[in-house]
């Protein structure tokens, strides 16, 4: 019988162990932490699937509270005050524009007929996660308030499940719009000639669709003088590129996870995941797919050979052919600004495009900047050969990672540079 503790103890410790352990490339450091982090994240989702269940309402409702007291204890445990440690010299203050909230930091320098440039920035978390009020958010956008003396507004669009596309295109959209007035930039003493768009993931992806909007839009007098997009999630019509096979179970972004993502955005039902995996939605004989929108996304022509590599297409003869139609934002730029033709490209702001060795939308962000590139924009795409999805928010105890910290470092150098 003394054996028996014994023995349940190594099991339990087996299976904890086995649970935690995913094969991660030798360039990743600190390989133990990041999966501990990725095995607490797959546990607050498999919790709140349960959740959702057994009635305790949406799953995604259950994940923000996970990450929420995650963020509380990190908190703690860093005898850290919620702003992040910037000292009390930058003004936040919450407010809407145009009905949309959001929170504006103003930095202890300008102002008052001195003008400051000025960052818009949209949150990542796949449409459905993350705050601009909160948590790391907070704390990357008042630390850049504060060292590059810009006025940040930080989006609180609206996330899934309670709303679905296009409104958190629109609500960021109404946002960008209102702020580029020239009456609200003179409220905030900005310099319209130096007004960033920036965003990271899913926040990208809004970032380069807003991008693209507003430098087509005659209407508007100031336009987005850059974009910086943070390792931007831009296509959801090839999920076999070099990247997203090569990477497909490195934490945090699970190629399953990104379906899953697209298709809470889209409105679609979880069931699909299985023919998006596979590429059906996208197969040879969907005629609503013309050669001209392959070409845009065709990695063979757009990505340099040491990403290619000895890959090959994953395109299906005959596919489903509902899902196109049930997902038209899969077709719409709005959605997929990879998408967009070159005359909407080639107005675009120049680019700052941050990308990551070990993430499965590598390959969108090294795609689209070719695409501005080949449209005649000036982009700076800068990669971190030891990164992975969602570094840059990983700067900061407990979630430090060196290469977060590289990462934020060298998107502020950039803007600091550009803007």
């Amino acid at each position: 019988m003394r054996l028996l503790p014994v023995v349940v103890t190594v099991l339990l410790t087996a299976a904890v162990a086995h649970y935690i352990y995913i094969p991660l490339p030798d360039a990743i450091q600190e390989p133990w932490k990041l999966m501990l982090l990725d095995a607490g994240f797959r546990t607050s989702m498999h919790m709140a699937a349960v959740g959702e269940w057994l009635g305790f309402g949406h799953y995604i409702w259950s994940v923000r509270e996970s990450s929420e007291g995650f963020e509380r204890i990190g908190q703690v445990l860093a005898g850290a005050d919620p702003a992040g440690g910037v000292g009390p010299g930058v003004r936040i203050s919450d407010t809407a524009f145009d009905g949309v909230s959001v929170r504006v930091y103003e930095p202890p320098a300008g102002g008052e007929g001195h003008l400051r440039r000025a960052v818009m920035y949209l949150h990542g978390g796949g449409w459905a996660l993350g705050s601009a009020k909160k948590g790391t958010y907070n704390k990357i956008t008042r630390l850049m308030s504060d060292e590059l003396n810009a006025v940040v507004v930080s989006v609180e669009y609206r996330l899934y499940p309670e709303v679905l596309f296009p409104t958190p295109y629109l609500d960021c959209l109404a946002a960008a719009k209102y702020f580029l007035s020239p009456e609200v930039l003179a409220r905030y003493s900005v310099d319209p000639e130096r007004v960033a768009v920036s965003g990271d993931s899913a926040g990208g992806n809004l970032a380069a669709a807003i991008a693209q909007q507003i430098s087509t839009d005659d209407s508007m007098s100031v336009k987005f003088s850059v974009q910086a997009l943070i390792y931007p999630v831009l296509q959801a019509l090839d999920f076999h590129t070099p990247s997203y096979r090569e990477n497909h179970g490195v934490p945090i972004l699970h190629r399953h996870l990104m379906v899953q993502f697209w298709l809470q955005y889209l409105g679609a039902e979880s069931s699909l995941l299985p023919l998006m995996l596979a590429n059906n939605h996208s197969s040879i004989h969907q005629s609503a797919i013309t050669p001209e929108l392959r070409a845009r996304l065709d990695w063979t022509v757009l990505l340099p050979p040491k990403y290619r590599k000895n890959y090959k297409p994953v395109v299906v003869e005959t596919g489903s052919q509902e899902v196109v139609k049930e997902m038209p934002g899969l077709l719409d730029v709005r959605a997929a600004p990879l998408l967009a033709g070159p005359e909407i490209l080639g107005k675009c702001p120049r680019a700052y495009i941050l990308t990551c060795e070990y993430d499965v939308l590598r390959d969108d962000g090294l795609m689209y900047a070719r695409r501005l590139q080949d449209a005649g924009v000036t982009v700076t795409n800068d990669h971190y050969d030891d990164g992975f999805h969602g570094c840059l928010s990983f700067s900061v105890w407990p979630t430090y990672f060196e290469v977060g910290e590289r990462a934020l470092r060298g998107y502020f150098s950039w803007l600091q540079k550009n803007l």
